[in-house]
């Protein structure tokens, strides 16, 4: 659904079937060609990964979501949440948001799928020009990542998830498919809002914790739609009654 979106804009979309097909192998196969055409190719890259400045200027694009939330809370609640909670691939969304609160005293939490938990998991490794915490081998070849989602999907994770992690500033916790299955179906069903699986892993671990935050702020970045979801979702939900 969303190629034939990017389609119907006008874009020119290549299917890569190199590798595992998922997003590390798109990235790789964006940067070969990037390299041979650099006379008249301009890369541009939608997460905060990858050499400098990439990074930094997702996250300054992005930073919008955590400034306006920020704005938001102040004006709905009169202060900061206790809580910001991210879904985390390669962190663009989460990084958006973690930038309007990291100077404030709300916990972060970047919620990693279990199958591609590259903070949790990980160890620290170079892949596509960054060094960050990512996924790999003993003899430091990257290792598959996991994940019913695909835009999560990734080996890595954003440098500056790295950082944040390191000096205790954001956590990132891990959720599985099925508690993400559950949490998709939930928010359907008592909001009426269809989600992006991505962004359910964020409420599955919201889900998860609830318990130990009923007296808090807790501010969730809904970061996508799930309209490219739901045939899987029909697919998966259809498997678990036979």
């Amino acid at each position: 659904l969303n190629v034939f979106r990017m389609r119907l804009l006008g874009s020119e979309v290549e299917a890569v079937n190199s590798g595992s097909r998922t997003l590390k192998d798109a990235v790789n196969e964006a940067m070969r060609d990037w390299v041979a055409t650099v006379g008249d190719t301009h890369y541009c890259l939608g997460s905060v990964m990858g050499p400098h400045p990439y990074p930094w200027m997702v996250r300054e694009f992005h930073r919008v979501i955590g400034d306006e939330a920020r704005e938001q809370c102040r004006t709905a609640y009169g202060s900061d949440p206790d809580v910001v909670v991210a879904c985390v691939g390669g962190g663009s969304n989460a990084i958006g948001i973690f930038s309007g609160f990291v100077d404030t005293d709300a916990r972060l939490v970047g919620v990693e799928p279990a199958g591609g938990a590259a903070v949790g998991r990980g160890v620290p490794g170079v892949v596509h020009g960054m060094r960050s915490y990512l996924m790999q081998d003993e003899y430091g070849q990257v290792l598959e990542a996991e994940s019913i989602s695909a835009g999560l999907d990734y080996p890595g994770v954003g440098p500056e998830h790295s950082y944040l992690s390191s000096i205790g500033r954001a956590e990132y916790p891990a959720v599985t498919d099925a508690e993400v299955i559950e949490a998709f179906q939930v928010l359907a069903r008592t909001e009426g809002i269809i989600t992006a699986l991505e962004s359910a892993h964020a409420l599955a671990w919201i889900i998860r914790e609830a318990r130990t935050m009923q007296r808090q702020t807790v501010l969730m970045n809904l970061s996508g739609r799930g309209d490219k979801d739901v045939g899987q979702m029909m697919d998966i939900l259809k498997a678990a009654k036979q």
